[in-house]
């Protein structure tokens, strides 16, 4: 990114690690095409988990190579799912053995398999440079 952007590596961490503890910026992650690296069977699996083992269950499940997200929402009335997971295969088999195993090691019953039907928006970033290197 440094060479892309026309800086020396060190400089461009020290300008994140200054916009980082500025609050500008919370984190710097990579946008992967799951579909181009192979793995097309991916789906986001909701989760139904006693609220008082959310944390526990939702960490179990990051632990997995095939999770890429675990996070909670609330429940809703007819919605009672509360814990979202992103999980990917590389076909509908692998994801469905990943989310076998995912059940087993955890014990919910309630869960459903939103499979990706056309992903919507992933776009990278655009970048604004402005007259110091503090402003990429």
């Amino acid at each position: 990114m440094a060479e892309r952007i026309g800086m020396d590596t060190d400089e461009l961490l020290a300008v994140l690690g200054a916009w980082k503890a500025q609050g500008k910026i919370r984190r710097v992650g990579a946008m992967v095409n799951h579909f181009r690296l192979g793995m097309g069977g991916g789906a986001m699996v909701v989760w139904q988990v006693e609220s008082e083992r959310i944390e526990e269950v939702g960490r179990l499940f990051a632990g997995f190579k095939a999770v890429s997200h675990a996070y909670q929402r609330p429940a809703r009335e007819n919605w009672p799912y509360n814990l979202y997971t992103m999980v990917h295969g590389s076909d509908a088999g692998d994801l469905e053995q990943t989310v076998r195993r995912m059940q087993e090691s955890c014990g919910a019953t309630n869960y459903r398999v939103l499979g990706t039907e056309q992903e919507l928006k992933k776009a990278p970033p655009t970048y604004v440079t402005g007259g110091d290197k503090g402003s990429v």
